[in-house]
């Protein structure tokens, strides 16, 4: 990955909504370029989608915790199946250290992050939970800073 490359990904991180054309003319190349650089990014797997960003707590579900799991021995791939199943836990990470994976999980109320917690601990496959819940965001998500030289 090139400045260019660089250059376009922060650019389109800054404005989800730019078009080509824009793009292009922001960055001083041709159209064509852009078009080559994206294309290339999303092969490589760079880019992973177009979407919009959505604030679940906009959503309805206000509570963000992060909720560490212990799994049976050779039981993972359960779990993660189970995991899956469970709309409200966003992202589930494997882990070095006591616990096995660490998941993303949001909640309507902190009543409900007990229930999808019991939900989950009903899993033979999950032994043991733990859970911190978010106050506030200090950083929210972002690439900009490891696009950018410094």
């Amino acid at each position: 990955m090139d400045d260019l490359d660089a250059r376009l990904l922060v650019t389109m991180r800054a404005h989800p909504r730019i078009g080509l054309t824009e793009l292009a003319r922001q960055l001083g190349v041709a159209r064509g370029t852009v078009q080559t650089r994206m294309d290339k990014l999303m092969a490589a797997g760079v880019i992973k989608d177009f979407g919009p960003t959505v604030d679940p707590a906009r959503t309805g579900y206000p509570i963000l915790a992060f909720v560490q799991l212990q799994i049976a021995q050779g039981r993972l791939a359960e779990a993660v199946e189970r995991l899956r199943s469970v709309p409200e836990i966003l992202e589930a990470h494997g882990t070095s250290g006591q616990h096995d994976l660490l998941c993303r999980v949001v909640a309507k109320s902190t009543d409900h992050l007990q229930d999808i917690i019991a939900d989950v601990l009903t899993s033979p496959a999950v032994q043991r939970t733990d859970t911190t819940i978010a106050l506030s965001t200090q950083i929210p998500y972002r690439i900009e800073p490891l696009l950018l030289p410094h």
